[in-house]
């Protein structure tokens, strides 16, 4: 038990160590990691250019499968619409290495096992954002565009700006990609004893409160059903979040002490 504790202890004393940087210091690590991160979202645009047509033709279709027509009214739409859609692939091929830099960044304030994780939480980080991508992709997108296409009648015509069209694509995709973070979140928040399983479970009803306020503001149409297709997998990750918050929160020193 007296090895335990004396890991434990030099773990606290390396880390304390090694997280002792001046405040310029962790600017220019922040500078370091932003300038990687770019470097590899302008690697993946420059990979994803090389299928940004195909791209482009798939995305128009997709926005368009209920019916209407994608519009530019400028000359340089077209030209734009096709950028767009090569720098949100470029951006979507480069989050893996995105989470990497930022979990460089955070690394220096955590214990020398909690480091160890770097492996598990840039995979788990990554397949929750390509998760939350799927599910607005695939099931909350073409849901809104039914309900959006759903008003055209012999007089009116569903005719949105290719820009428009595209703005609303991307809001969608990136914030059910950050919503479905929430985990990770929460492991943060539990291994810094900010929050726990308890007090997640005990404030249930208010999060769904607060999850449905979210989606009323976030999505685009008024209508329950598309409000509760953005809530139900926030619910959902927050249920995921309290076991996450069981297994890893913080221990309170009463409970070390007995285990000593």
């Amino acid at each position: 038990m007296n090895d335990e504790q004396d890991d434990e202890t030099s773990e606290e004393v390396e880390t304390e160590g090694s997280s002792r940087m001046s405040f310029l210091d962790h600017l220019e690590e922040l500078r370091k990691r932003i300038i990687y991160s770019v470097y590899a979202i302008l690697a993946g645009c420059a990979l994803s250019f090389f299928f940004a047509e195909k791209l482009t033709l798939y995305l128009q279709r997709y926005l368009t499968a209920n019916g209407g027509k994608l519009i530019y009214t400028e000359f340089t739409g077209g030209f734009f619409f096709y950028f767009k859609v090569g720098a949100l692939a470029g951006l979507l091929l480069a989050t893996p290495v995105v989470l990497w830099q930022f979990w460089m960044f955070i690394a220096p304030g955590l214990y020398q096992k909690e480091k160890r994780v770097v492996v598990p939480f840039v995979a788990s980080a990554t397949t929750l954002f390509a998760s939350g991508v799927a599910f607005a992709h695939f099931v909350a997108i073409p849901s809104m565009l039914k309900f959006f296409s759903s008003f055209e009648n012999a007089y009116i015509d569903m005719r949105p700006n290719a820009d428009e069209a595209f703005s609303f694509y991307v809001l969608m995709v990136l914030a059910f990609g950050a919503v479905f973070q929430m985990p990770i979140l929460v492991y943060f928040l539990a291994r810094f004893g900010i929050v726990t399983a308890g007090f997640m479970w005990k404030h249930f009803r208010y999060a769904i409160l607060i999850i449905f306020i979210i989606a009323a503001i976030a999505t685009p149409s008024s209508d329950p059903v598309n409000q509760t297709i953005f809530a139900a997998p926030m619910i959902v990750l927050y249920l995921i979040s309290i076991g996450v918050a069981k297994v890893f929160q913080k221990k309170k020193k009463d409970d070390d002490d007995e285990d000593a």
